[in-house]
């Protein structure tokens, strides 16, 4: 389950401007700024520990985690990360959003969905395994969401698919998209057709990454006060 046994993450409540200059001395100082907000309680600006919210986010349950927050004179929440932003170059983290979690309210997330086993349509028959859904989205309590939906493929042959309905369903997991929705399927490997080659040079495709730079993302999550 996503409340994974983390010890509480310590918080610094922020004063003074929030500008772009404040957020380069708070990331200077090794830590970064994050907003908490939610519960119907008032935003609260702090810093927090880069390290520790980069080994959540890497965890089993990786932004899914819910674990304790403890705000120096303001007491400790349940939170979860629901946003961050990276550095694009580096991928040093800049920023993140930090939700309070009631344990007793049922909430939407979702949950990634991973693939056990080589489909025999692949093994013995030459067909291609595709994912289409790599997460879906599932409402229920903060106390029951699962790390990941495992459902195995091996018994999938040639044209075989797996839905949504055919994922592991409970009482405590509602899911929210379609039930005939397609999560993963085997096709007919076809050969890659010849392309005629292009005259003329061509610029390369360069991948953006990153939700947006440094001051951009401070001021963003600022705002969220």
């Amino acid at each position: 389950m996503s409340t994974s046994k983390i010890e509480a993450v310590v918080a610094t409540p922020r004063t003074g401007t929030f500008n772009k200059g404040h957020a380069r001395r708070v990331r200077v100082s090794g830590l970064i700024p994050a907003v908490v907000y939610g519960a119907g309680q008032e935003s609260v600006a702090v810093t927090v520990d880069p390290r520790v919210i980069t080994k959540i986010l890497y965890s089993e349950s990786g932004h899914n985690t819910i674990f304790d927050l403890a705000i120096e004179g303001k007491g400790t929440n349940k939170v979860m990360i629901v946003d961050w932003q990276h550095e694009p170059i580096k991928g040093k983290l800049l920023h993140i959003d930090l939700k309070r979690i009631a344990m007793d309210k049922a909430m939407r997330v979702s949950i990634p969905v991973q693939l056990i086993g080589v489909p025999v349509g692949v093994k013995s028959n030459g067909g291609v395994l595709g994912q289409v859904l790599h997460e879906v989205e599932v409402e229920c309590l903060p106390g029951d969401i699962p790390d990941h939906i495992d459902i195995d493929v091996t018994n999938l042959d040639i044209n075989g698919a797996i839905h949504i309905s055919d994922l592991p369903h409970s009482d405590k997991l509602k899911f929210l998209g379609e039930e005939d929705a397609l999560v993963a399927h085997v096709t007919i490997a076809k050969e890659e057709a010849a392309v005629e080659p292009v005259a003329g040079p061509s610029e390369p495709e360069v991948a953006k990454k990153g939700k947006q730079d440094a001051p951009a993302a401070d001021a963003a999550g600022d705002k969220k006060k």
